[in-house]
């Protein structure tokens, strides 16, 4: 055993260096270890982005994926073929409970369904050949005893014309009268304008219901019909027909802030600004609507507080959306209710990622229970008394269960890892997410307002953007009412025909009788 006293001073010196000098090391080598998981986590978060974002690009867009889809995955080096194999057969609940409308009934004759018996008959009758109709013995005339009669679906292509219209001038009768008497202008969209309201609402219905770009329109007309329109004489009548229904649609969202549920939601749109050269300013498109009623559009150029805080200001209901800050703190009369659609996806990705993992599984397959009894109250035709009902007798059972359940879980997780998260989402929406129990009339999830953002997306793939900050509100107000004509299924076309001339001299205070739903129950009275 070294005696320390023994040693020289210089030598003991040496020593507490040698150990101070291993210490830093020890401390650096723990930091490197320190370092090393750190990341190799953030490498481990890195992959699963990338996995989930392979399977967002090339996998099928809903909640479950078609073994067609993801055989475009194979390719993938973060994807093993054995979770791709589990991703394609693995079997998830419905996601909405939302009614859905009635469809129609398929025949159970597999052969050729019949034509429209609405449609106009034109008989086009076939003769035998001369060389035949004559007898090959006796030579006389063979007898008509019949045909072969088989029908098919024919068109022509459109008719354009020029309406060329005669207003009637009286003059005076007597020297006495002076002045002269014309005929009133007919209304029109664009007073004045070389195109009838007909074309317009063509156009409108072409690029809005059947996302037809203007300049795509214009192509047609030249190449089909020789007709050479410019895209700004087209966009212009588009926008002066959604400045029009601006009044209506406002009409329509007094009277949804004056219910007591609304769902919302908000998707981006490109707008182009003159500020900004080469890309478009990100501008915003914010849905508040009632489940199978009416939907209004609302423009921004920002994604603040601010738009949902004056559209809905003096509402006193309840308000459901998911989980994004700007849907919080809008008045002290509104009760907020959560999405289970959102809460549930947050676990659907993680199986996307990790189809092993049993816990994102099992809180999946709990909230297909919750699912199951909303399908069963929809299959069974109830009221919303009768829902309620229902809900509070085997829907609060299983989120009591499900809730103490995500709490186990999320007691076993680091705070970084994607299931924790997931399960941080959940149970901080809680409250919101349990208030459908509460309302027979609220839908389990935010699937009502997602569905009418679809038609969005896909005009926004096609038209790619909006041409200015003015003409914003405007193409708000016609998607607002092309998509509350869907459904509430209202012929679009008739609707503008009827509504949209007579709007430029309708009173104000009576604009509420020409929203869809009002204008429905009067054709249908």
């Amino acid at each position: 055993m070294i005696n320390l006293d023994s040693m020289p001073q210089a030598a003991l010196q040496v020593i507490k260096d040698l150990q101070a000098q291993l210490t830093r090391q020890e401390e650096v080598l723990k930091d490197d270890k320190n370092e090393v998981r750190r990341l190799e986590c953030i490498i481990k978060m890195q992959k699963e982005e990338i996995r989930l974002l392979n399977i967002r690009l090339y996998g099928y867009k809903g909640e479950k994926l078609s073994p067609d889809q993801t055989a475009l995955l194979f390719g993938e080096a973060s994807v093993s073929v054995g979770e791709v194999v589990k991703e394609a057969q693995l079997s998830q609940s419905k996601k909405t409970d939302a009614p859905a409308r009635a469809k129609r009934a398929r025949s159970s004759n597999p052969g050729r369904a019949a034509l429209p018996e609405h449609l106009d008959r034109r008989e086009e009758i076939i003769l035998v050949p001369q060389d035949q109709r004559n007898c090959d013995i006796c030579g006389a005339p063979r007898p008509v005893i019949g045909y072969d009669v088989r029908e098919e679906l024919d068109c022509k292509p459109a008719e354009y014309f020029v309406r060329v219209i005669k207003r009637e001038k009286l003059g005076a009768h007597c020297q006495d009268e002076q002045g002269v008497v014309s005929a009133p202008a007919p209304a029109q969209i664009v007073p004045k304008g070389k195109l009838s309201d007909a074309f317009i609402i063509e156009v409108l219905t072409k690029k809005y219901q059947q996302h037809l770009p203007v300049f795509r329109q214009c192509a047609s007309l030249l190449e089909d019909h020789g007709i050479e329109l410019s895209r700004q004489t087209l966009t212009e009548s588009i926008l002066a027909a959604g400045d029009l229904l601006g009044s209506v649609v406002r009409a329509q969202a007094a009277q949804m802030v004056g219910g007591s549920y609304i769902q919302a939601d908000e998707t981006r749109v490109g707008c182009q600004v003159d500020e900004k050269t080469g890309h478009n300013h990100r501008a915003w498109f914010y849905q508040y609507s009632v489940p199978g009623g009416a939907v209004v559009f609302e423009f921004s150029m920002g994604r603040g507080r601010a738009g949902p805080a004056i559209f809905l200001k003096g509402f006193k209901g309840k308000l459901q959306s998911d989980g994004y800050v700007i849907y919080d703190k809008l008045g002290e009369s509104i009760i907020y209710v959560g999405c289970w659609a959102h809460a549930r996806r947050k676990f659907i990705d993680i199986i996307k990622i990790a189809p092993g993992c049993t816990l994102a599984v099992e809180v999946v397959q709990q909230i297909g229970k919750l699912y199951a009894v909303e399908r069963q109250a929809r299959q069974a035709g109830m009221d919303f008394a009768q829902r309620l009902a229902l809900r509070q007798a085997k829907s609060a059972p299983l989120m009591a269960e499900l809730k103490t359940r995500l709490v186990e879980i999320r007691s076993q997780l680091a705070p970084s890892e994607r299931l924790a998260n997931a399960c941080d989402y959940a149970l901080g929406q809680w409250n919101r997410l349990e208030e459908y129990l509460k309302d027979g009339q609220v839908e389990i999830d935010n699937n009502w307002c997602e569905g009418a953002m679809r038609p969005v997306a896909l005009g926004r793939k096609n038209w790619l953007h909006i041409g200015s900050e003015s003409a914003g509100p405007k193409v708000a107000a016609i998607i607002s009412i092309v998509e509350t004509c869907r459904r509430l299924d209202i012929n679009l076309r008739n609707y503008l025909a009827d509504v949209l001339p007579k709007l430029g001299q309708w009173p104000a205070n009576r604009v509420a009788e020409l929203i869809p739903a009002a204008w429905k129950a009067t054709k249908n009275s």
